[in-house]
């Protein structure tokens, strides 16, 4: 059963950092880009980043792309979102989205299976 377990979320202050992990299960996870999304309180879920299965392909959406990274650790079935100078516009629940590749980006309908999420708090 595939399965993807997002961790990591804090409540932290603006121009902070935070490192979210997303832990896969059940496939063969080298084989699946993962993307990370985020949801902010009342709005849509839009993309943040995303990473192909060999690790060639990496994509951000523009506001975050000097303060984000993504990687991966294939043999601990993990993806990474590393935040860096964190705004309140950060703020929402973070999901991670496994599909065959990055896609279109910010396309939810690209991936077929997701997270729960875990939450992310910037505030002073």
């Amino acid at each position: 059963q595939l399965q993807l377990v997002e961790a990591g979320g804090a409540l932290v202050q603006p121009g902070g950092s935070l490192t979210l992990s997303c832990e896969a299960s059940g496939f063969n996870f080298d084989q699946y880009a993962i993307a990370w999304f985020r949801q902010a309180p009342g709005k849509e879920r839009e993309g943040i980043s995303c990473i192909s299965g060999d690790t060639a392909t990496t994509n951000y959406r523009n506001s975050v792309k000097d303060r984000f990274a993504i990687y991966r650790d294939n043999a601990k079935t993990t993806v990474y979102l590393q935040m860096t100078r964190l705004q309140v516009e950060d703020t929402g629940v973070y999901y991670c989205a496994a599909g065959d590749v990055c896609g279109v980006f910010g396309d939810r309908d690209s991936y077929s299976h997701w997270g729960r999420g875990t939450q992310v708090t910037v505030s002073s």
